[in-house]
């Protein structure tokens, strides 16, 4: 696979076999865009920039349903105040084991092998560790080192809001990829609002990385790092994720983490 970025690379499918999920799997009446899902163009656009964008995979009725469950305070673990922290400016939540609304544990269960299946040609290309196929097997392994708390959650930013630049590590497992949901409409529900990615660049200027999702549309991303070929090999670019100032509006924004928190 010529990916942009590692064209003589061997993918994962050429040292193990494994291909990436095929459509028609997930079998979501309620996502039905999960099983059109090219995995192996999300997988190049993620090599070559540095994100990946999915398309819309969310309706406008969801997106309103998601948004909704924001000011329903027993569905949340903890709410998080950014400003109170240093974090940014605006507030996010953490839904509960048996409160996740059943559309995010969809979303949770349907993306996770195709994120799983790259990650795992990540770790081929890094030398780490693979992931299970199976979200509760990884889940399982996040109670074995202590990590039980579930990590979906929904932030939503006022104007002025923003979110400093970060990673969601959480505990010593840590499952390589991400996924944030936009879930209103930039230039009609709000203004600004951009996601903003740096990547750390060994002996080199830090990367800007600015994305502006639909929709309903799912922005992959790393958590921690993610393989760049250099002159001597493949090495680690560290990647921290923020949101740019919202300057009108309000902006509501699901995150998708795969592994629980400790």
């Amino acid at each position: 696979m010529n990916n942009g970025l590692m064209p003589s690379e061997p993918t994962l499918f050429d040292l193990e076999g494994e291909k990436p999920p095929v459509s028609g799997t997930c079998g979501s009446t309620e996502l039905p865009g999960l099983d059109a899902l090219d995995w192996n163009a999300l997988y190049d656009e993620l090599n070559t920039r540095g994100v990946a964008v999915t398309p819309p995979l969310l309706l406008r009725e969801q997106c309103d349903e998601l948004v909704g469950t924001f000011d329903q305070p027993g569905l949340f673990r903890s709410s998080v105040v950014m400003q109170r922290h240093g974090f940014g400016r605006g507030t996010y939540k953490y839904f509960g084991h048996a409160t996740t609304p059943r559309l995010v544990r969809a979303l949770r269960e349907g993306m996770y092998p195709g994120m799983a299946w790259m990650a795992n040609q990540w770790a081929a290309l890094l030398g780490e560790r693979t992931f299970p196929a199976d979200l509760d097997q990884l889940l399982a392994e996040c109670a074995a080192h202590g990590q039980v708390r579930p990590t979906p959650l929904i932030l939503q930013y006022g104007p002025g809001g923003y979110a400093s630049l970060h990673q969601d590590v959480y505990g010593e497992l840590v499952f390589p990829l991400q996924v944030a949901f936009m879930l209103n409409d930039p230039d009609v529900d709000f203004t600004g609002g951009e996601s903003v990615f740096v990547e750390r660049q060994p002996r080199a200027q830090s990367r800007p990385i600015v994305v502006r999702p639909r929709l309903g549309q799912g922005v992959i991303f790393p958590v921690r790092h993610r393989p760049v070929r250099g002159a001597h090999g493949m090495r680690r670019h560290a990647v921290q994720h923020g949101t740019g100032e919202v300057l009108s509006g309000r902006r509501t924004v699901l995150g998708v983490i795969f592994h629980n928190a400790s």
